[in-house]
Parts: structure tokens; sequence; C-alpha cells
């Protein structure tokens, strides 16, 4: 075989194993360039990044930097991101990519084995099932979905399409973050019960947004996609967005998930059975929808329970860091912060170990808190591919960490309580919260398994 026969039928078949990515060997001296030289397989992953202004754009850095990945495509709705971008990937990988403003022309690429999804929330879930239907494998940046049907769709649509789907919560993929699991569930602190998670930072006011012309390098129409139409305001793009409900999905789901995905994995539970929230938009008058003060409680029965603190106005940290989970056990608790390290304290607070991070990293970073660990994270989607090695961050788990934020804030929204069916996590009696499940979509764009 030759050509793209044999570099399909390699990525399908092959199990030709390549040299682990270990803290030793990738860290130390890291560059872009000699990252791509770490010892691998020969055979290129070729892949399409869709949405590149911010966190996109780092991850395009990330994925350049592996070996066996050649980004061939570049897609974004605002044509100055993906100027930037192929300029920076210019400069890590030997090919320069081609520009194509809609990703939906990337996927008709037969060989384009990847697609990268970085966009605002709306458009994560629709992205990723066109891109399955497609028969392309899918990083998706958390939340994997803007609401709890979305992630539902995703499961089904990776059976029906049997590709795989890899979501960004990169720690599931930190060396010292698994050791650290791998303690508490070999019973470092006896039977962890409960898990409290955080996030703070000091974010400014967003102002009240006037009606502006559409911006010359923004292809707004593509940017709406599949939410129904809304006219273009000057405080919405970029970032901003993530305060809407109608394309944002809060500081919940843009930094909740990371840690209660950690706390849900560290006390081995699902779904719950019951969820709160309080909080509010306080700070602030202005435009900003979603809470800027919000904590929202977990509970999984008799199995435990988790809460998540988020102040986006404040940065004061707690247990001195901007962002954690703290496990608390029969014996002691374990602390991990949002670098790549854990610290274990006995009842009696004293500490017992401490496992230092080899990689600073900065948690309130928007755009690349810790690009050289994700690396491994993006290693791993690949062993998926190439050699069938279970993915850290498969969709059915990121559905489930996602939809506890997601459950949080639908409390937030309605009656503040919410009872929970533990076999999946449906809203229980309650029809108001029960209709924000799903959404509306714009005609036209409605998405399909």
């Amino acid at each position: 075989m030759t050509g793209k026969t044999s570099r399909r039928a390699f990525l399908k078949t092959s199990t030709l194993s390549a040299a682990a990515l270990t803290v030793g060997g990738v860290l130390p001296g890291f560059s872009a360039r000699s990252y791509r030289n770490i010892p691998g397989a020969n055979e290129r992953i070729l892949t399409g990044m869709v949405g590149v202004n911010s966190r996109g754009a780092a991850l395009a850095g990330t994925f350049a930097a592996q070996k066996e990945c050649l980004i061939r495509y570049v897609s974004d709705t605002d044509s100055r991101a993906m100027t930037r971008c192929i300029g920076n990937l210019s400069k890590i990988q030997a090919v320069t990519p081609t520009a194509q403003p809609d990703f939906r022309k990337v996927l008709e690429q037969k060989d384009v084995d990847v697609m990268v999804i970085a966009t605002p929330d709306h458009w994560h879930a629709p992205a990723a099932l066109l891109a399955l239907q497609a028969g392309k494998h899918v990083y998706l940046e958390k939340p994997c979905s803007h609401n709890p049907r979305e992630g539902e769709m995703l499961i089904a649509s990776v059976k029906k399409h049997k590709r795989l789907i890899q979501m960004g919560n990169q720690r599931r993929s930190w060396p010292n973050v698994m050791e650290a699991i791998r303690e508490l569930h070999n019973g470092i602190i006896g039977n962890a019960y409960f898990a409290r998670t955080w996030y703070a930072n000091s974010r400014k006011p967003i102002g009240t947004g006037k009606a502006v012309p559409v911006p010359g390098w923004l292809n707004y129409d593509l940017w709406q996609g599949p939410a129904p139409r809304k006219p273009y305001m000057d405080n919405r793009i970029h970032y901003n967005w993530h305060w809407f409900w109608h394309w944002g999905t809060g500081e919940a789901l843009n930094n909740g998930t990371h840690m209660v995905d950690l706390a849900r994995w560290g006390l081995q539970v699902s779904y719950p059975t019951r969820v709160t929230s309080s909080g509010g938009r306080y700070f602030f008058t202005d435009d900003w929808q979603t809470p800027d003060t919000q904590t929202i409680g977990f509970e999984f029965g008799s199995k435990g329970s988790i809460t998540w603190e988020g102040r986006s106005a404040n940065g004061r940290y707690a247990d001195g860091a901007s962002v954690g989970v703290i496990f608390f056990g029969e014996k002691g608790a374990l602390q991990m912060n949002g670098d790549d390290g854990y610290q274990v304290y006995s009842l009696d607070n004293k500490l017992i170990k401490d496992v230092k991070s080899k990689v600073t990293v900065n948690a309130t970073n928007t755009s690349n808190p810790a690009g050289i660990l994700d690396g491994l994270h993006v290693q791993n989607l690949f062993d998926g591919i190439k050699k069938g090695t279970p993915l850290n961050s498969d969709i059915e788990s990121g559905h489930i960490s996602t939809l506890l934020v997601q459950l949080g804030n639908i409390a937030q929204r309605t009656s503040g309580v919410l009872d929970t069916n533990p076999r999946n996590g449906h809203i229980l009696n309650n029809t108001a919260a029960e209709k924000l499940w799903s959404r509306t979509y714009e005609k036209g764009w409605e998405p399909r398994v």
C-alpha cells in the first residue's frame, strides 16, 4: 500500500509502540521544535484546527509540537486569528497550514484525521457532531457541550460513527495528578467522602454593549452558527460571550469543569442524586448574565458529596491557591491545586507527603495555563487512534463531568435545588428545570447524530 491508503491503514491497524512521554523526557529544556523530536511513530496524524483566537491558538501550538502531528488546516470566523495562528505554526512545523475560514469545508478533506475544536461553547457539540459524521476523530475543548442534551448526542454519535472524542480536561493526563488519584483510590487518606473545589479570579466588568456594524474581519453568521440570531454588540466578542447564557456557560463550566472532574474522579462517583446552587451577579452592573459568585453542591447518596465555589471578581486565594480541590477522608486530606503537584495531610493537619510540580502552571491564564503538560493529553488521543489505548477523558466521562456543572447552572437559574436520577443525571419533577436540558437552535442549523 502507498500514499493515503497506507497512511490511513497505519492509523487504523498499527500496533507499533511509541516511546512513552515521561516528565523527565519532556519537561526539562522544552521548546516547540525539540518537543517534535520525541521518539514516536513516523506516520503523521493530519489535523484541522477550528477556533484559534485564544485557547485554540495555544492548543494549535501544543498539537504542532507533537512529532507525529501535522496541522493541515486552520479555521476561524476571525480572519485575524487565522493569520496569527498560521504564522505561529509556520515556526513550529515545516509545512504551513492552509487557511479555511469555514471549518465545514475542512471536514470534506478525506485525509484529515483529527479535528481540534476550541470554538465558543455553543459550537462545541454541533461542530464535534459534524466532525464525527465526516469520519474524523475529535479533540474537544471543555465543556463538551452547551447543554445536557448535546452531551447525550455526542455519546450516541461516537457509538454510531466509531470515532473518538478526547475532552480537553487535560489534568486527566498529568503524571502527578494521575499519581495522586491512584494514591487516593489506594486509601492514602482512608475512605474519601467529600471534595471541596474552587476557582478564584479578579475579572473586570464588561460594560453595557452597543449595537455596532459587524467588523470586516468577522463572519458573524458563522460565529453564531447553531445559536438563534442576535444583533452584533461591541462587548461580546471575543471572550465575554462566556458570560451570556445564549452562547456561554459561565465560570462553572469555563473553569469549574476541571476541578469538579477531578473531584468526581477521585471520589469514584458519576451521576448525582441532588444538586444545589446559590449565588448571583453581585460585583458590577453590566451586561454579564451568569453568576460572578456561585456555590454548587453535589450529593451522591451515601457515596459522598462535592462542592464548587466560583469567584470571578475576587481573586483571594483559598487554601493557598487560586484553583484547587481538597479530598477529605477518614485518615486525612489530599490537596491538588492548579499545577501538577499534590499534598497529603494527616487528621491533625501535619504534612505527610508533598509532591512538587515540575512545571509552573498559571491556572488563571485564559489561553495556555500548562501547554507542556497538555501535550501528554494530546499524546493519549494519538495513542487511542493508533493503538487503541483507552482515552483518559473519553466522551462518556467528559459528559458526566460537564453535566454536573450544567446541572448546577440549571439549579441556579430555576429553583436552586434539583433532584436527579442517579442512573443518568436526568432532572426529576421540575418542569422549569427540565426545559433547560436542551436549547432552541437557529432554523437549518440544528445538530444531529
